[in-house]
């Protein structure tokens, strides 16, 4: 009877990157930890992400062989583990081919879960893969029978099959405040306490629900001092059964200085050169203000805070345009540009989850489809 769900662990290598490259690929029972079948091939020359994906598709392809419905992936790879799940982009073109047939592999069964473990509990794969690189300069071998090297109790597995930490990630809400009289004036928005108008009061409510909707339960809910922040933050920590609000003066908006207040026309036509500099660096700020390079820094640091904080939780943060912009630019890994180009509306919501070790995956940017009402 083919098991409903196999543990595979996929390792590669090259000696010089490139140079002499090979993989190995294991297949276990989930449940007992027995091998139910090895792969391992020399490759010639390849780099070790290359070889590294080899195993990865060998070890699916065993896995669909055998019949197993679902399948646990363990790599020591984090390249491969991030791209298979989305995290990290796959900017070299000679790895597309195989990240698309590991995915092609993936839909085959009916859930697939990649976890990135350390190299030494990935033994027997590494050995695998060591033994086809040491072939890979003479003659290049390949073992594709099911090999079984432990009997069925989990104690004999070797070091490969130790428990490993999960890790979950933690999910941050980002919601731009709701609607002042400045946001409809288009005017440039920053220290000033402008309150919530009539609409933002709306806008308001409704995001309260459509929060409440995405994620029940929430850890805490983090403000910008100012009142249109805090309006809204206390309006979200209602509709989620009165969870405390926090308010984080690292939230507050950019400081505009003498553009607080003015429009885009108005600062274009008073500051012309100034205006120049600030949209071609976020190191230059209005006059008398800050620059976007120290909001960052700001966001940043709350964005740890809450990483160490709230592992694993969910996290709502309501700021302003800036601080959302900057924390968004980063999590996608773009360009400057990025905060020119991007719009936020009032009470718009992000959702991003992000990783310990460093992974980030956006699901959501600007939401406003709760708002469609008014």
């Amino acid at each position: 009877m083919a098991p409903r769900v196999v543990t595979v662990e996929a390792d590669g290598g090259s000696r010089g990157n490139p140079g002499p490259a090979g993989y190995g690929a294991v297949v276990r029972d989930s449940e007992t930890g027995e091998v139910l079948a090895e792969r391992s091939e020399s490759l010639g020359t390849a780099t070790n992400n290359v070889a590294e994906y080899q195993g990865l598709i060998a070890g699916l392809t065993a896995a669909a062989e055998l019949g197993a419905a679902e399948v646990d992936v363990r790599m020591d790879s984090k390249l491969v583990v991030e791209q298979m799940c989305g995290r990290w982009q796959i900017k070299h073109p000679g790895l597309r081919p195989l990240a698309a047939q590991a995915a092609g592999l993936v839909g085959r069964f009916a859930a697939v879960r990649f976890t990135w473990i350390p190299r030494d509990q990935n033994r027997h794969a590494d050995a695998l893969a060591n033994a086809a690189m040491d072939a890979a300069a003479g003659r290049p071998t390949s073992t594709r029978a099911a090999a079984p090297v432990v009997g069925s109790d989990p104690a004999t597995a070797p070091a490969s099959w130790e428990p490993r930490p999960t890790f979950t990630a933690t999910r941050l809400i980002l919601v731009r405040h709701g609607e002042t009289e400045y946001t409809e004036q288009r005017r440039y928005s920053g220290r000033g306490d402008v309150p919530l108008s009539e609409k933002g009061r709306a806008q308001v409510r409704e995001t309260a629900t459509r929060v409440a909707a995405l994620a029940p339960t929430v850890a805490a809910v983090l403000s910008s001092p100012l009142s249109r922040c805090t309006a809204t933050a206390a309006a979200i920590a209602g509709a989620l059964g009165d969870v405390p609000v926090r308010t984080e003066d690292d939230l507050i908006e950019c400081d505009f200085g003498q553009w607080e207040g003015r429009t885009f026309a108005e600062v274009r036509e008073g500051w012309p050169g100034e205006m120049d500099a600030w949209l071609a660096s976020p190191r230059v700020a209005p006059p008398g203000g800050e620059s976007f390079t120290h909001v960052a820094e700001r966001a940043h640091r709350v964005v740890a805070g809450l990483l160490t904080a709230y592992p694993g939780e969910t996290v709502v943060l309501v700021s302003h345009v800036s601080p959302i912009k900057l924390v968004l630019r980063d999590a996608l890994a773009a360009g400057d540009g990025f905060l020119h180009r991007l719009f936020l509306d009032a009470a718009g919501i992000s959702v991003l989850d992000m990783w310990p070790d460093g992974g980030v995956a956006v699901r959501t940017v600007n939401d406003t489809s709760h708002l469609a009402a008014l």
